[in-house]
């Protein structure tokens, strides 16, 4: 065996270090769902005396957990498919319609468009609270808003040129 041979091994069995990453982010995933539940559970003996929007505050930070949730989720499955192996073991029912079919350019959008919803949501909040935000505060939350929109339009011009329709080199 040579040495370029050796070092191709090499770098190519590094993607494994990988896969710690993905357990951590597994864990994080856990705990997520348990703030989740911590969340839910602190609703209950106030519920019925909470106002309409107060509701959908808490509404919305649910669905806030569950979209960050969601992005983990999709960023375990396809990192892991994309850059250490194929998951084999998984029955085909059981596999999201995306699994597989989503490169690192889709991931990146996938990415880009839950921020900008978690964002979208962070700042329908503050909007439903907002005689008790700062005005400071409210505008921060806009620009950054803005800030993640204008990413994910810029991010999709750049994969547009890079990929035209039609191109089957994505």
């Amino acid at each position: 065996m040579n040495f370029i041979y050796l070092m191709e091994r090499l770098m190519f069995a590094s993607r494994w270090l990988l896969l710690p990453l993905y357990l951590g982010l597994i864990l994080s995933l856990g705990l997520l769902t348990f703030k989740f539940l911590q969340k839910l559970v602190s609703v209950f003996p106030d519920f019925i005396a909470l106002d309409f929007d107060a509701t959908i505050v808490v509404s919305l930070k649910l669905v806030d957990i569950t979209l960050t949730g969601n992005l983990l989720l999709m960023v375990i499955l396809a990192g892991y498919e994309n850059f250490i192996a194929p998951m084999h073991n998984v029955e085909e029912s059981e596999r999201p319609s995306w699994m597989g079919h989503v490169d690192f350019a889709d991931l990146k959008m996938k990415l880009i468009a839950a921020i900008v919803a978690i964002s979208a949501i962070q700042l329908l909040e503050s909007f439903m609270n907002i005689h008790s935000e700062k005005k400071d505060d409210i505008m921060w939350l806009i620009v950054i808003h803005v800030t993640f929109v204008v990413s994910g339009l810029l991010l999709a011009v750049m994969d547009r040129i890079n990929h035209p329709p039609g191109d089957s080199h994505k």
